[in-house]
């Protein structure tokens, strides 16, 4: 009986760990990419800054004296506004983000915010890079909501992600 009640225990504990996959995928994955794949680089790191960004707060909220998150976003937006690449800065912002994201814990809303503003900034370099960003973005929005509703949550970021770059794109072409 002792044994059955371990397994049993042993099978709750890895059940645990095994609620819910690291990252967020959905049906409008295919999409995204697709699109994506289509859409200009430049374009691509305003999307990608812009998916970041709308989850920073999650990491804030916790680490509000560590702006290494919130130095990869205005790195890019630099990038975007100058057109000056510098593989040192870059790298040393993306580098700096995931760093903190290591160092946010537990905490998983607050690390996937720090990663996608580190995936973000190294759409200056790759661009794709910002698909990334915006799939730690959505990783965030679904940590940082009740369980019962966080598919749902995820889903709708990505949505948002989508329409957002459905109408980056269409700017470029007006």
């Amino acid at each position: 009986m002792g044994e059955l009640r371990n397994c049993i225990q042993g099978w709750d504990n890895m059940c645990g760990y095994m609620k819910k996959p690291k990252m967020v995928k959905t049906g409008i994955d295919e999409r995204i990419v697709d699109l994506a794949e289509r859409t200009e680089h430049l374009k691509l790191a305003i999307w990608a800054a812009d998916c970041a960004e709308r989850v920073l707060p999650y990491f804030e909220r916790e680490h509000s004296t560590d702006d290494r998150p919130r130095r990869a976003i205005e790195a890019l937006r630099e990038w975007i506004r100058s057109g000056r690449f510098r593989m040192a800065e870059i790298r040393g912002t993306a580098l700096a983000a995931h760093a903190a994201a290591r160092e946010a814990g537990r905490d998983d809303a607050a690390r996937s915010a720090a990663r996608a503003t580190g995936q973000a900034v190294a759409t200056a370099h790759a661009p794709r890079h910002a698909i990334a960003a915006a799939i730690y973005a959505a990783t965030a929005v679904r940590d940082a909501t009740d369980s019962s509703d966080a598919g749902a949550a995820a889903l709708e970021e990505r949505l948002w992600q989508y329409r957002h770059l459905i109408e980056l794109n269409e700017e470029v072409a007006n």
